[in-house]
């Protein structure tokens, strides 16, 4: 199947917008529990050589602080223009790097490192240049490596850019959501198209390898026609991946998002005409869609992977190192080392509280079993390459797959006699009209959800 063959069926989509996990892991993060703590993950730190093995690293630190609330926003961020917040909250990831190294067996080398947020780009050039001094204290970054940093443009200049360069970033994902004045107005969230340009043309001037841009559809105020003007634009700007992730209203959740009007979100019927704008101008540019709501260039290296078969899937969406352990440091941050996840605590005066113990700051974990890991390569096959070989899973995990999977083929005929899939003796493959609704063709196979059908917690398919 080529890279561009997919189908935007709006039918379909509306028949299968269900809510549903992103599937950035499986089991989804709502699954773990407290009694997997920190004495637990330190076991697994400690067992990564086990069989002579030794994987690359990959690392993510968590930058909580924004200057500014953006309305839609759901993410853990603490609002303040106080640098005396983020001062101290580096010494304690300095301690929290510290443990977490001293625990960890085996290579200490980074293929991949991280910075999200919040808003990263609201340290000091100070601060930014100590947090990374603290990383390279206990970690090696291998030259070659891919070293990200998500930017808001509002806050960040040329000489910011070249700092960013300077300490050792090499990619940069910038948000910036929907060019139109009304919009912005609307999600509190004023970026001007020229602030953006020149971070990007700043990061091109002093060498990154790929600038990424985030947009989001179905924000207040939001119609087909101005969101083909923010295409328009952003398409001028020319990035090497884009991507266009569907606003999730869930107001009771995300406190942010009481200040937005339910009365000026567009409609599901406007939501899906905007996104099937995106998608034909997109492809129409020539990005490639790589899946969910990611496209990228032909060259890109997420394109690139997804061809050879090496794409993955992370807490940071699509990845090129499916065999990394992450590492994850900072408040809410989530690590996956082995076959275990865990997630640090919330909130800052646990973090701190827990650090000054000399305890790693770890809320909840789970190890996974043989079934959950069966599951998870099952899910990753299919959110990554839309398709799945029976054979080549049923001799890693020692299973008979028409058998253990009964129920799920079952559930799945439907989809199959929609035109979603094909399943045959060889081959699960996801077929044109199915990409856009990977994520539902995977819920079948999530043992939890058949457990638990209580699906609200989640934000829409599409």
């Amino acid at each position: 199947m080529s890279e561009q063959e997919f189908i935007f069926d709006p039918q379909l989509v509306r028949r299968y917008d269900v809510n549903g996990p992103r599937y950035t892991s499986y089991p989804t993060a709502d699954r773990f529990v407290e009694a997997f703590g920190a004495d637990d993950y330190k076991v697994w730190l400690g067992r990564r050589t086990i069989g002579g093995i030794s994987r690359p690293l990959s690392l993510y630190v968590h930058i909580p602080f924004c200057n500014t609330i953006c309305y839609y926003c759901a993410c853990n961020k603490i609002i303040t223009k106080d640098h005396g917040r983020s001062a101290k909250y580096i010494k304690y990831l300095g301690k929290e790097l510290a443990l977490q190294a001293e625990a960890l067996d085996g290579s200490h080398d980074v293929i991949q490192l991280h910075f999200g947020g919040g808003t990263p780009t609201f340290l000091s050039h100070d601060e930014m240049r100590r947090l990374m001094e603290l990383i390279q204290t206990h970690f090696r970054l291998l030259p070659g490596g891919e070293y990200s940093i998500e930017v808001d443009p509002r806050k960040v200049d040329r000489e910011t850019v070249k700092l960013l360069a300077d300490v050792g970033f090499n990619r940069m994902s910038l948000g910036v959501q929907d060019f139109d004045p009304r919009v912005q107005a609307a999600v509190n969230r004023i970026q001007s198209l020229e602030e953006t340009k020149l971070v990007i043309d700043s990061a091109r001037e002093f060498g990154f390898k790929g600038i990424s841009v985030d947009l989001i559809y179905g924000l207040p105020k939001q119609n087909v026609i101005s969101f083909n003007h923010t295409l328009d634009e952003v398409l001028k700007l020319d990035p090497d991946r884009l991507s266009i992730y569907n606003y999730a209203h869930l107001p009771h959740l995300a406190k942010p998002q009481r200040r937005i009007l339910e009365s000026e979100l567009p409609s599901a019927d406007a939501k899906l005409q905007i996104l099937q704008l995106a998608i034909r101008r997109l492809t129409e540019a020539g990005y490639v869609f790589i899946g969910m709501d990611h496209f990228a260039k032909p060259d890109d290296e997420l394109a690139v992977a997804q061809r050879q078969g090496r794409l993955h899937r992370n807490f940071q969406g699509y990845s090129t190192h499916a065999e990394a352990d992450l590492m994850a440091f900072g408040v809410s941050s989530i690590s996956k080392v082995g076959p275990s996840y865990c997630q640090n605590v919330r909130t800052l005066d646990e973090y701190y509280d827990s650090l000054d113990r000399g305890v790693l700051p770890v809320l909840r974990g789970i190890e996974l079993t043989a079934d959950d890991l069966l599951r998870r390569s099952i899910i990753q096959a299919l959110m990554c390459h839309f398709e799945l070989s029976i054979e080549s899973i049923e001799i890693a995990h020692l299973i008979d797959f028409k058998s253990y999977f009964r129920a799920e083929i079952d559930e799945l005929a439907k989809m199959v006699d929609g035109g979603l899939l094909t399943i045959d003796d060889q081959w699960i493959t996801v077929l044109p009209r199915g990409r856009m609704l990977v994520r539902a063709i995977a819920m079948a196979f999530d043992r939890y959800l058949r457990s638990d059908r209580e699906r609200a917690r989640y934000s829409k398919v599409i």
